[in-house]
């Protein structure tokens, strides 16, 4: 299997333009196409603070729908399918620049994206295992003991890592570094938690770079192993980066 997998995207449609084209696919079809056997796969968070999140929607269902990539939800993506479902969301946390976005259409675009969105979510998996379970793409992450499980534990730790239950100061919640308890043999590629650098840790790979925050596109090749990104166009927000040292 040959999958380029690239980290959280909140909305930098052109990073993700850049970085596909670096990655050496073509866009002659509206959307990445690699003239090799390459395709391509997503740890989560299209939307959400980036200037253009339904362009990033659009991309990917398109994706997917044709089978030229595979893609997980991330937090931000729960919150926009229960925002669709008419649930009570507050409109934070980058959320708003979102609604934003659909709201400035014609009802009947807002309703396109509304489908395209919700057929997207509902018909993708909390995690994906490939390459004979060789490889695992989930948004932030999964212990070794709920790969192969779905449940209400694996839903929250896949979309939001492993949470404490406590609170940062900026309302963001503590969680544990999971990956340096892992000692699997599955390569577990997630994102969700902003750092500066890729970080490998055993078996994983965290290639959330921050783009929406200033930092950097991220996708790592498989199964070469390499990183490739490209910086981001967005005001640098350090505060945003996690450090681990």
């Amino acid at each position: 299997m040959y999958i380029d997998i690239i980290g959280d995207i909140h909305g930098c449609y052109e990073e993700f333009k850049k970085l596909t084209k670096k990655l050496g696919y073509e866009w002659s079809q509206g959307y990445p196409v690699h003239p090799g056997k390459r395709i391509l796969g997503f740890v989560g968070d299209l939307t959400d603070r980036g200037p253009n999140s339904l362009a990033v929607i659009k991309t990917v269902s398109e994706l997917v729908s044709n089978k030229r990539a595979y893609y997980v939800p991330g937090n931000h993506c729960n919150k926009l399918y229960r925002y669709f479902l008419g649930n009570n969301v507050k409109l934070l946390h980058g959320l708003e620049t979102t609604v934003n976005e659909l709201e400035a259409l014609p009802s009947e675009a807002r309703e396109k994206y509304k489908k395209m969105f919700m057929e997207l979510y509902e018909k993708s998996p909390l995690y994906h295992v490939l390459d004979n379970g060789e490889l695992i793409i989930a948004h932030a992450g999964i212990k070794q003991d709920l790969i192969g499980k779905e449940n209400k534990r694996v839903k929250t730790f896949v979309l939001y890592g492993d949470i404490t239950g406590e609170t940062n100061e900026d309302g963001t919640p503590v969680r544990r570094d999971w990956a340096q308890n892992y000692t699997g043999g599955a390569w577990i590629i997630y994102g969700h938690t902003p750092i500066k650098e890729p970080r490998k840790v055993n078996h994983t790979y965290n290639i959330d770079t921050g783009a929406v925050f200033g930092g950097k596109l991220t996708a790592l090749r498989y199964p070469e192993m390499e990183i490739v990104n490209v910086p981001s166009s967005m005001p640098f927000v350090p505060e945003k980066f996690r450090s681990f040292e």
